[in-house]
């Protein structure tokens, strides 16, 4: 008995040892970033080499009502539920794919919409994405993708809903998930107006203040991009070394059995 428990002692020690740096590296995970943003709205496009997209679109509810008009209640103690959000997206003309359940952050409610779009240039037919105008054109050598987001849909109110407590702080994005190499794009940061980044190679955001959201100072958006998807080019990648191994494995083979059968004459000779 004195032994089995000596064993498990032992044994724990690696284990609480591998769960101790589990969490401090996932600490200083949290850490590392301490800038992330968080918006107030947050439009996402995950856009296909076909001109298809997806848009995910996060706000709060406070933004959705002030800036497109939905008639949702802006109220902190308003009860939203997920199927209110989809009938919402659903009478603009949107097709949802998913409606996720609501959560607060700040005070405010904040509510998320899967939008599936089949033809970007046509996704303002979907009266959420109204305020924007949409390009996709395509050619041997590029893709050249372009949104115009002007001004805010009805009359918006110069201060925030009752109940809501925006400090000036809050940013609004607009974010790109290509689907190719991006060759051209002019994000710039809000501070300095220098270039912006790419992140993970193919995401590009767009970011603007609430307030000059809310002013209706217009958003140019433009990226062009290799004709070719990322996806394509890396599975042909591997196809090719997959290819290129299985053909010098087949000539090893028969170098070996040509060798051997040349030694075997010799030897029989």
């Amino acid at each position: 008995m004195y032994i089995i428990r000596i064993v498990r002692v032992r044994a724990w020690k690696p284990l609480s040892l591998l769960m101790c740096l589990a969490v401090v590296a996932l600490s200083a995970t949290s850490c590392a970033n301490p800038l992330a943003r968080q918006y107030e709205y947050d439009e996402q496009t995950y856009l296909s080499i076909d001109g298809s997209a997806t848009v995910v679109l996060s706000a709060s509810v406070a933004a959705l009502a002030s800036m497109r008009g939905l008639p949702l209640d802006p109220a902190p103690q308003a009860r939203v539920s997920s199927d209110d959000v989809r009938r919402v997206f659903e009478a603009a003309g949107c097709e949802v794919e998913r409606a996720a359940r609501p959560w607060r952050r700040d005070g405010r409610r904040f509510v998320q919409a899967r939008l599936h779009i089949g033809d970007v240039r046509k996704a303002a037919s979907c009266g959420v994405l109204a305020w924007s105008s949409y390009g996709f054109e395509v050619s041997p050598e590029q893709i050249r993708y372009t949104q115009t987001v002007g001004a805010p849909a009805g009359t918006v109110p110069a201060t925030a809903p009752p109940g809501i407590a925006w400090n000036g702080s809050e940013l609004v994005a607009f974010k790109l998930h290509l689907p190719s190499r991006v060759t051209y794009q002019n994000a710039r940061e809000l501070a300095g107006g220098e270039p912006r980044a790419l992140e993970r190679g193919n995401i590009v955001t767009w970011e603007q203040r609430l307030s000059d959201r809310l002013a209706g100072v217009p958003i140019a958006i433009e990226v062009r991009t290799e004709s070719e998807s990322i996806l394509f080019r890396t599975v042909s990648l591997f196809a090719g070394a997959f290819a290129a191994a299985v053909l010098v494995l087949i000539l090893l083979i028969w170098f070996t059995i040509r060798r051997g059968r040349a030694r075997l004459r010799a030897f029989k000779a």
